[in-house]
Formats: structure tokens, C-alpha cells, sequence
């Protein structure tokens, strides 16, 4: 079972220490995953030259609606960064449309770079709470089709959710999303810019949240996933040392 761990850009200084953190866990994590937000000044495949790519996976965020197919801007990228993973993503135009943005489908993205790196390991998002399940499957079997070999999940909070999709990701390099939910503003956000519906037993607080984890790790243990941790906003080693890393 591989485990990726998530750590946003904000700054240099910031990246370098949660990548410490990282790294204090010894070989539990196997893969940095790092996202592209447009509003910090790095960007997510700069990183490539602040980690260990002998001892971990580098796998950079790129969205979509920053690269025009036919500018190969996006190829010049990844050869000039060596990079041998990829997430592509839609991704969310930018507030205020202050910035200007492409009208590139992700998986026309994911079949141009495919056709480009026959060798790639190219990977794409899934979202469980966007639409309804039946519409989300048939989006992944088309970004599978068009090239992707494995997906990345947004957070999960209901394993009866897991479930269900893991039915439909069969044969899929598939990670399952895990971000504690620590307090009621950061459920209320949840439920409302991602259409996120909680559990009824659900609660915003760290017992509640270690518990459901080591259960997705147990599960994906089980089932031949991995997982994905974003850890947004949390006491990296307040939260992790309750986290069974190794099953």
C-alpha cells in the first residue's frame, strides 16, 4: 500500500517543514503529492528540486485550465523537470476572473499528455460529493480511457461511500482522500463549497477523525488502495501519532 502525503506551496519555508515532518515519519509515507493554487507564487512542479526523488514519489498538481494543448507548454514542464508522475485536474477558474484562464477539458489534457509520454504515470482527480455516483464513475472510465492509469479521491467521511465507489475503480491505481475536520466553521465550509454530507455520527474533533482514518487505511489495506492524506489544517504530530501507518 502506498501513501501519499499532501503538502500545499504556501511558501518555501512552509514546504520545507512539513517535509520534515514527512520525513520524522520514516518510511511510512512514500509519495509527496503537491497541489497547484494559482494565489502562492510556486508552483507545484518547482518542488521537484527540494525532494529526495530516490526516497520518495514527486507527484505535481496541474490544472487543466493553465495550459492550451497546443502551446506544449505543459510537455516542456515535465521534460525539463524530469518528472515521471502527474495529477491533472480541471481545476477552478480563478475568483474574480482576475486572471486570464484556458477552456481545456482534462481529458482531452490527459489524452494529448498520454499520446506525448506513452510512459507517464498520469493520474486524475475523483470527487464523490460533486454529483450523484452513476455520473462520477462514468467521468472516471472516460479520463480512464483517455489515459489515466490512477486516480485521487477528494476526502471521504462516510465509509459506506468508500464502498460504493471502490466497486467501480477495479483494475485503477486508486487513492482514497483522508483530511481531518477539526471544527464546525470547517465542516460548515465542507458541506458548502464541496457538498460534502457527513454522517450523522459524524463529529468535528481528533478522536473522530484518528478513528475514521485507521479505518480507511485498514480498509484500503484490505482492498488493494492506497491513500491520500490532506491535512489542511491540523497539529501534524498531534494527529499523526494516533494514525496507524503501517497495517
Amino acid at each position: 500500500m502506498n501513501i501519499s502525503f499532501e503538502i500545499v506551496p504556501r511558501t518555501l519555508d512552509a514546504f520545507e517543514k512539513q517535509y520534515a515532518f514527512v520525513q520524522s515519519l520514516n518510511d511510512c509515507i512514500n509519495i509527496i503529492n503537491v497541489p497547484d493554487i494559482q494565489r502562492f507564487d510556486m508552483r507545484s512542479w518547482e518542488l521537484a528540486r527540494h525532494v529526495d526523488r530516490n526516497q520518495y514519489r514527486f507527484i505535481p498538481h496541474f490544472r487543466a485550465i493553465d495550459f492550451k494543448i497546443e502551446s506544449g507548454e505543459l510537455y516542456r514542464i515535465i521534460e525539463d523537470y524530469q518528472l515521471e508522475d502527474v495529477l491533472l485536474v480541471t481545476g477552478d477558474p480563478p475568483e474574480g476572473l482576475k486572471r486570464s484562464y484556458c477552456n481545456t477539458d482534462v481529458v482531452d489534457l490527459i489524452r494529448a499528455v498520454r499520446r506525448r509520454f506513452p510512459k507517464l504515470n498520469i493520474y486524475a482527480g475523483f470527487d464523490p460529493h460533486r454529483q450523484g455516483l452513476q455520473h462520477e464513475c462514468h467521468y472516471i472510465q472516460r479520463k480512464a480511457d483517455a489515459g489515466a492509469n490512477g486516480f485521487f479521491s477528494q476526502p471521504f467521511y462516510d465509509h459506506r461511500l468508500v464502498e460504493l465507489f471502490a466497486e467501480h475503480m477495479d483494475g485503477l491505481e486508486t487513492y482514497i482522500g483522508i483530511s481531518p475536520v477539526l471544527t464546525s466553521a470547517s465542516q460548515n465550509y465542507w458541506e458548502v463549497k464541496n457538498h460534502v454530507k457527513f454522517p450523522r455520527h459524524f463529529r468535528p474533533d481528533y478522536d473522530w477523525n484518528v478513528a475514521f482514518a485507521n479505518r480507511l487505511i485498514g480498509s484500503a489495506a484490505e482492498n488493494g488502495w492506497h491513500v491520500y492524506f490532506m491535512p489542511i489544517k491540523v497539529e501534524l504530530k498531534k494527529y499523526f501519532e494516533r494514525i496507524n501507518l503501517v497495517e
